[in-house]
Parts: C-alpha cells; structure tokens; sequence
C-alpha cells in the first residue's frame, strides 16, 4: 500500500512540500462536487411513520397505533437526506382536522391519500414535492376514552401605568376545553387552569398565547388559550354634591346625613363632554326600606358619557324618617 501511494505522488510529481496543498485541493474538489449533487432535485420514495392527532370528541386525542406513509416526492438531494434524519428514528406525530379521518367502524378511522396532500409538509417536511401516495387508504385506531367538558379558569397578575386601567375583562378563546381521562381523574376536575399570566406597567392593549396548567395523567382537546387585555387611559373627576332622595312616599320626608359628599368619577381619556354636567347622587328610599341600621349606599344617576365607574367618600350615609 506504501509503494503505491509513493508511485501516485512520484507519477503525479508532487514532493513532500505540495502534498499539504494537493490534499486541501483534492478537498474542496470534492466537496464543490458534494454540494452540486445535493443541490440537484430527485425523484425517490420516502417512508415515514406517523401517529396522528386529532379532537374526536370521546376518542383519544392520538391514535394509539403509528402507520407507515408511503410517498413518491421530489426535492433536492439534501432534502432527502434531511427528511430520512427527520422521519427515521421516531414516529412523527401530524395534527390532522376531524373532517380528514372517516369513521370506518368501532375504534378505526381513515384517510384517503387524496386527502394526504394538505398534510405532506408536515409529514415530510417542507421542501419536498409529493407526487403521489404508494397508498390509497392510512388507517388510524383511536380508542374511546372518558371525557368531559369544563370552564378554563384563567391565572394572571397585570398592573398599569398611572391613569391606565382594563377595559372590561380579560378576553379568552376558548372559554372551556374537552379533558380526557380516567372516569375517578375527571370526577375531581371542575375547571382547568391557565399558567400565570403576567403583564406590568401597561399602557396599551396585550394578546398572546398561554399554555395549560399541565396534568401529566389528563389531556386537553387544545393545550393553548388565546387572551387579549384591552387597556385605555382614564381621568378622575373629584368633586362635592349634595345626596338626593328618590321614590320616597309622598307624605314622608327622607332626611340624609350628611347631606353632602365627595365622589370621585372615572371617566375615558379624552373626555367626551362635561363629566359633571346632569350628574346627581342620591339614595333610594327602598334601600331604607330594607335597612336595618338606617344607612343607605349613595348611587349615582345622570352618567356621563366616557363613565367608567365611580366611588363616594363616604360610600353610605345615615338616614332619617319623618313624617310631613
């Protein structure tokens, strides 16, 4: 093997000083000629093994069962090498929509080649052109499972900025979700929980995606809620007003103590008209009807426009009946 490898380089003229820069040469040859056979497209089966996941309402949210997809596809010769690293170690788990999988009878369910196409990338990966499918019909078992319906109840922490506040309530999608499980696990799940949602300093609307409180012996129909916090500035209009009295009997008087309080109103920012223009405090004479100490709440008629809400310094007064 030596005397050849010294006939090559005495045939090939080249002394001990070029062999360094024979070899860097014969080096990047190759793999100028690598790259240009990986970058052309070819034409070849590919295999990979899929576990599909859908939400059939009371079947498992996968198939207890992986099948063997079968495709003729193109794409480059990298691309063949990066879908056999992508497809051949574990099955691949693929989301497929409900509307895909035909029933066929008690636990099995199918789906039709044609139907295959819409789901190629995500079986073999972007980049890969499929051509036809070696099968006409994938068949998946999805065994039946206990489930139940519940309310997500969701978890969060958010704080705003000075004279910024929530519009509303915080907004998500969906608002339950399907759990599957053991019957004596389900019995004690009531609603399901989000992981925190944390917001500080706000001063402008937020959405995003959170996950589930995970539950490693419970599965979920989705695993991820969709939430949005509507945010807008407000202003606090602070002022004194004498209490009103309303529906009280016409042969009665209602005497109210004090007969004057501050309020202080939260309005949108900016404001739309006068705050204060047609606003009234009073207290219901039914409310003392139903007193037992003679105090009644002080409520607010004649809202603004922009109103957000209101609260009074103090929030009840004392009252006193007299006859006319």
């Amino acid at each position: 093997m030596r005397r050849l490898y010294h006939k090559i380089l005495v045939l090939l003229n080249i002394t001990g000083r070029d062999l360094a820069v024979f070899l860097l040469a014969l080096l990047l040859a190759f793999s100028t000629w690598l790259i240009h056979n990986l970058s052309l497209k070819y034409t070849d089966y590919i295999t990979a093994s899929v576990v599909a996941q859908c939400n059939i309402e009371g079947r498992s949210p996968a198939s207890e069962n992986y099948s063997d997809i079968i495709a003729r596809g193109r794409t480059t010769g990298y691309g063949f090498i990066v879908s056999d690293i992508r497809t051949g170690r574990i099955p691949i788990f693929v989301d497929f929509k409900p509307e895909s999988l035909k029933h066929l009878e008690g636990d099995r369910f199918y789906i039709l080649s044609q139907d295959l196409f819409e789901y190629s990338h995500l079986i073999y990966g972007d980049g890969v052109t499929v051509e036809y499918f070696a099968s006409d019909t994938v068949f998946f078992t999805f065994p039946e499972i206990s489930h139940k319906k519940v309310p997500v109840q969701p978890v969060y922490s958010l704080t705003y900025q000075p004279q910024y506040m929530i519009d509303g309530e915080l907004e998500f999608t969906p608002d339950s979700v399907i759990v599957y499980g053991e019957p004596y696990r389900l019995d004690r799940v009531e609603k399901v929980f989000t992981e925190p949602i944390r917001h500080y300093d706000l001063s402008s609307p937020v959405q995003g995606l959170v996950k589930l409180e995970s539950a490693p012996e419970l599965k979920y129909s989705v695993n991820d809620i969709h939430y949005k916090v509507d945010v807008k500035r407000y202003v606090d209009i602070v002022t004194t007003l004498p209490v009103k009295t309303h529906n009280v009997p016409a042969d009665k008087k209602l005497v109210v103590y004090p007969s004057s309080v501050e309020v202080k109103i939260k309005c949108s920012f900016p404001l739309e008209a006068d705050p204060e223009a047609g606003v009234e405090l009073y207290v219901d004479y039914r409310d003392f009807q139903n007193s037992i100490s003679g105090k009644c709440p002080v409520r607010l008629s004649g809202i603004p426009r922009g109103y957000i809400t209101y609260e009074t310094d103090p929030v009840a007064v004392n009252c006193f009946l007299e006859d006319k």
